[in-house]
């Protein structure tokens, strides 16, 4: 074989598994709204937009405080500690109590979104990975 094919060949080669590997990362992206004191002492409002791609899983997680889990669209499915898992569609919400570990997936064929309203202790890490 020619040097001149096989330059060519592995570059679309390259190229090819490039796409496969970026059409395979399943991201979830977070965007802070908003984040004010409430009138309760030591507290605060955190607001989220969580965006999923198709298939994103969010790993069993608690938060300092309880959440409002809102879906915007697409399907999720959520498992919390010691309940059954409730699939969500764009238009219904979810209550997260204080420090109950749970996780989120998109199990739709498309992208999700939701947006999270936390009621949180003050300046305290937001999200805690539980194993």
């Amino acid at each position: 074989m020619s040097v001149r094919f096989i330059v060519p060949a592995a570059l679309i080669a390259a190229i090819f598994t490039f796409q496969i590997a970026q059409a395979e990362q399943r991201e979830i992206r977070r965007t802070d709204l908003l984040k004010e004191d409430v009138s309760v002492s030591g507290r605060e409002v955190v607001q989220v937009r969580v965006d999923f791609d198709p298939g994103a899983f969010a790993i069993n997680h608690r938060h300092p405080g309880e959440e409002v889990a809102y879906v915007l669209q697409g399907t999720l499915e959520y498992k919390l500690k010691g309940r059954e898992a409730v699939t969500l569609k764009a238009g219904e919400s979810l209550f997260i109590p204080d420090g109950v570990a749970h996780s989120a997936r998109n199990v739709g064929d498309g992208k999700a979104s939701e947006l999270a309203t936390y009621i949180v202790t003050r300046n305290a890490k937001l999200v805690e990975a539980v194993k």
